[in-house]
């Protein structure tokens, strides 16, 4: 099998669960920490694709949002880390890296492509309302898309997110959403000429059946399959 290098966004959060979950028992795979911290994004040259973290909160300010006192904002939004991951984002997309992009990683990825976002889901919503543990719930994909072809119509996921989705970007499409219509993930609108992109608001790197559920195990097979395509 062929050897590839997958560079993956540090996150505050829990960033070994990343890694793990892609490298697996796979010797062929190599990890790059891509850090806002050592701003090593020209080491995106030496990658074969890109996995974008979840985390803090980005900045209002990237969003056109004069809002920071929202419920469950962060004390201390991380600019140096929002700046630093939208450029590994366009230089990937420069790079015609595969892109997978996760919690905070989807997010940003609409932000990027001119998109806003829901500063706060409702704290009555309980499907999503954040807790100690990741709540579970199900899933819906729409067809025709990606995100279908790869985990089928509909499943499980956890979740463990206060924000989401709110103006989708002009060049993505939704592929997924839950029982109360929120954005569980995108993909482009127009594939043409374009690298393989798929964005999740869920966890599947640290989902409890990550090794047999679809919406972990196949999107984990499909991206690996995809930078393994490009090599």
């Amino acid at each position: 099998m062929k050897k590839i290098t997958i560079g993956i966004t540090h996150s505050e959060a829990r960033y070994e669960n990343y890694p793990k979950w892609i490298k697996g028992d796979d010797a062929d795979i190599e990890i790059i920490e891509l850090s806002a911290e050592h701003q090593n994004w020209d080491e995106i040259e030496d990658c074969d694709g890109i996995l974008l973290t979840g985390g803090v909160d980005m900045h209002p300010q990237f969003y056109d949002s004069k809002e920071r006192k929202y419920p469950f904002a962060p004390e201390e939004f991380n600019v140096a880390r929002d700046e630093f991951e939208m450029h590994v984002f366009e230089t990937a997309l420069n790079l015609e890296h595969p892109i997978l992009a996760i919690c905070r990683g989807h997010q940003l990825v609409n932000v990027a492509l001119g998109g806003n976002l829901i500063q706060d889901i409702a704290a009555a919503n309980e499907i999503h309302k954040r807790g100690e543990e990741d709540k579970q719930h199900g899933i819906t994909t729409e067809p025709g898309t990606l995100l279908r072809e790869i985990s089928g119509e509909s499943g499980q996921i956890n979740s463990a997110h206060h924000q989401a989705i709110k103006d989708l970007s002009e060049e993505l499409m939704v592929n997924s959403h839950s029982p109360d219509g929120i954005v569980e993930g995108a993909e482009w609108l127009d594939k043409d000429d374009k690298p393989w992109l798929l964005t999740v608001q869920w966890h599947p790197e640290r989902m409890l059946d990550k090794e047999t559920n679809p919406f972990s195990h196949n999107i984990r097979e499909a991206f690996l399959k995809a930078v393994r395509g490009k090599v």
